[in-house]
């Protein structure tokens, strides 16, 4: 099995650090580099900066030539599908065809608050997601979209154009849910994150995901298991072993998540230099 490796640099940074992050993944050999969708920042202080994730997806299309791109992920309850659709859509060809599609349900209450927007129950939320996964689909691959649904509704809607990669980019599903969201993993996504499980509770998981496959008439092996490595939880030189243990599981691409602090140049030599290593951990 092939190993697979992103960098992601979360908040707290100026612009110039990520386009630093952008460049040397495109330049040293990273297969996907990626950012994150949050409103107002996380943690005790949400004056602390943080950007747009699909502007920085658009300049990350423009500033790199080589890596894959995505957010990791976008949160559902931010945008309508419509708009999502198009925003996708125009960061995939803004690079080309090189975007990732990452979406979750979204979580955060203190910025639905903050901002008036509906975060709703846990159900609400999964059901907007599983609709909005439909028209998402819809919206990228067919001439017009009609849906009417408990929260979104789209008649004859038209999405030109369609994205660069057919039949779209491919949807990553974030979150680790064993009786939702796991089951649109089986339904929709091409790849799965799970953002900080254990190898032991990943293995569970996966046993969950395979069951909801074989219930949807999925083959499991099409959907790429895929885990974040925070650098704040681990030790570069840990990371290694702990990539065995996930491959061993079926885990094909991880994304080792920079800190905000501390010396950003240091943090990405360090990674680059241990990437040899991590590739032939599985």
């Amino acid at each position: 099995m092939t190993l697979r490796f992103g960098l992601k640099l979360a908040q707290d940074a100026p612009v110039e650090s990520f386009q630093e992050v952008w460049r040397t993944a495109d330049e040293a050999g990273f297969d996907h580099v990626w950012v994150m969708d949050h409103i107002a920042s996380l943690g005790a202080d949400p004056t602390r900066p943080i950007f747009d994730a699909w502007a920085l997806q658009a300049a990350m299309a423009v500033g790199t030539s080589r890596v894959r791109i995505g957010c990791m992920v976008t949160g559902n309850s931010y945008r309508h599908p419509g708009m999502l659709a198009k925003l996708a859509t125009t960061v995939d060809h803004l690079s080309g065809g090189r975007l990732e599609f990452g979406i979750g349900a979204g979580w955060n209450e203190r910025e639905h608050e903050m901002y008036g927007l509906d975060l709703g129950s846990v159900r609400t939320r999964m059901d907007r997601l599983e609709e909005s996964l439909q028209i998402l689909r819809s919206l990228w691959t067919a001439p017009t979209t009609t849906f009417h649904g408990e929260h979104y509704h789209l008649t004859a809607a038209v999405a030109e154009p369609k994205p660069v990669q057919r039949p779209h980019p491919p949807i990553w599903i974030g979150g680790s849910g064993p009786r939702r969201t796991l089951r649109l993993v089986a339904q929709h996504a091409d790849a799965w994150n799970d953002t900080s499980s254990p190898p032991e509770r990943l293995a569970e998981l996966g046993q969950v995901l395979d069951r909801h496959c074989a219930d949807v008439g999925r083959d499991p092996a099409a959907i790429r298991r895929t885990v974040q490595l925070r650098l704040r939880e681990h030790a570069l030189g840990d990371l290694a072993p702990l990539v065995e243990r996930y491959a061993a599981l079926g885990v094909s691409e991880f994304v080792v998540v920079l800190p905000p602090e501390g010396d950003l140049r240091a943090h990405l030599d360090d990674v680059v230099a241990e990437l040899p290593r991590l590739r032939t951990a599985g």
